[in-house]
């Protein structure tokens, strides 16, 4: 009986059901930090003097002894562990950071490899893996990195070093190159915003001063997208990267070249297949509209229309409606029934929220004027859709504001109006017909089976009869 105590399983073993919540609390104390190192014993950093009590002179030897003493790394999983070694670093990034900020002279050649050593050595490292079946970013909170005492600083101090006035892009090239460009795009996928927003920031610096990588990070940038899209779905830095091709994009004189339209089609649009969408479709709003390729957009925005995802149905409304709030009536006129056919689907959705998207263009004075001056082609395709509708749907809120559209179709074209009333009504009319017909059909078939059935077994005793006398 002992032996068969101790060997039986425990009980989250025997649990198949353990409640998720706690598998992902178990699951984030356990990735708490991404800079685990196991130590045998305690870290001593050897003390070195304040930059400001020594003389100028000795200031850059200082400077330098004071970035390898940063170059080392705690274990952030143990929260009582080298408790004033960490927070002697801390300081001592402290100190860096203003001294970058408020220092003239202290950039020699030999600073930016040491510079560039200590940054890597501090923010590049494997990033735990990421649940994405389990962990939902619209719900669950982020994993945030137990190490951003020192990484914030060290972030900081990079930010200041990049933008100080003495920075010379000439002699950092040798450093901050092509690999360290793509080891800080993989950083991009960490759970912490608060890290992604300071990749953000070093990232648009990296590109303002180096020319010749900017190629090179549009390229990569495209490249996490398109594997995003196509394998992964995850990767948590979308949102940013987005934002930093906005500003990027922004700065691009008109028209814009093959390359970004390219970028539109190949990568953007695609964009919004991805389950979540909505994490991202702010950013994504706001480089379509940059790019002013209104047709392309719409085009694409129809051929990836969600099917079988409401929430995403209604982005898209929105995001259509902010596109033809600039589009040129020219253009417009080569997409609308394409436009208006997909609108007329949407009015007829049984869920609200798609069905009052839609129908809130009509409350758009811009879109109703080009309505208006279309109308003749518009409504032909919307009426049959909003005149059932006006009948039947299930929500009260829904057929009112039907009726307002019909209203507002019927002040624009009261002859094509009461036309397509009359050739609605007639074709409901035959349709009633021929399903009379069709019912009426059917019934006879029934009766004529019936009498059959009740002939055949009249007649089968007479057979059974005959059969036993031969």
């Amino acid at each position: 009986m002992s032996s068969a105590a101790t060997t039986a399983p425990s009980v989250d073993k025997v649990d198949g059901f353990s409640r998720k919540s706690v598998r992902k609390a178990r699951q984030k104390r356990a990735q708490s930090s991404s800079q685990f190192r196991s130590q045998d014993k305690p870290i001593e950093l050897v003390q070195l003097p304040l930059l400001k009590d020594v003389s100028a002179q000795e200031q850059p030897e200082l400077f330098l002894k004071k970035l390898q003493q940063c170059c080392t790394l705690f274990d952030f999983m143990e929260t009582l562990s080298d408790l004033k070694m960490k927070e002697y670093k801390r300081s001592t990034l402290n100190e860096l950071v203003d001294y970058v900020t408020l220092s003239r002279g202290y950039l020699t050649e030999q600073t930016y490899p040491e510079v560039v050593k200590m940054v890597s050595c501090n923010i590049f490292r494997t990033l735990p893996p990421s649940d994405s079946n389990e962990f939902d970013p619209e719900e669950d909170e982020p994993m945030l990195e137990a190490s951003w005492p020192h990484l914030q600083l060290v972030y900081e101090f990079f930010i200041r070093f990049l933008e100080s006035q003495e920075f010379q892009p000439s002699v950092a090239k040798k450093y901050i190159d092509q690999k360290f460009v793509l080891q800080l795009l993989e950083l991009f996928d960490s759970e912490d915003p608060r890290e992604r927003d300071c990749l953000k920031t070093v990232l648009h610096r990296i590109y303002g001063k180096f020319l010749g990588l900017r190629a090179f990070i549009r390229k990569q940038i495209n490249n996490i997208f398109l594997c995003f899209v196509f394998e992964t779905e995850h990767f948590n830095g979308v949102a940013e990267l987005l934002e930093i091709l906005g500003s990027i994009i922004n700065g691009f004189a008109l028209p814009l070249k093959a390359e970004h339209k390219q970028f539109l089609v190949k990568v953007l649009l695609p964009l919004h297949t991805v389950r979540s969408l909505s994490l991202f479709h702010a950013q994504v709003q706001t480089l379509i509209c940059l790019l002013h390729l209104h047709m392309s957009v719409i085009r694409g925005l129809l051929k990836f229309w969600p099917k079988t995802c409401s929430q995403k149905e209604v982005m898209f409304l929105g995001e259509l409606e902010e596109i033809l709030d600039v589009i040129e009536p020219t253009q417009f006129v080569k997409i609308q029934e394409l436009l208006f056919k997909q609108i007329s689907r949407c009015v007829s959705s049984p869920h609200f929220q798609v069905a009052e998207r839609a129908l809130y263009y009509w409350n758009n004075e811009y879109i109703m004027s080009l309505i208006e001056e279309n109308s003749s082609v518009i409504l032909p395709i919307m009426f049959a859709s909003l005149y059932r509708i006006s009948k039947e749907h299930w929500n009260p809120a829904i057929s009112a504001l039907i009726y307002n559209v019909l209203k507002a179709f019927m002040e624009m074209n009261s002859a094509l109006f009461d036309e397509l009333a009359a050739n609605y009504k007639s074709d409901r009319q035959r349709e009633r017909k021929k399903d009379k017909e069709r019912e009426d059909l059917w019934r006879k078939l029934e009766e004529l089976e019936l009498r059959r059935g009740v002939q055949n077994s009249d007649e089968t005793p007479g057979r059974c009869v005959e059969a036993s006398w031969s």
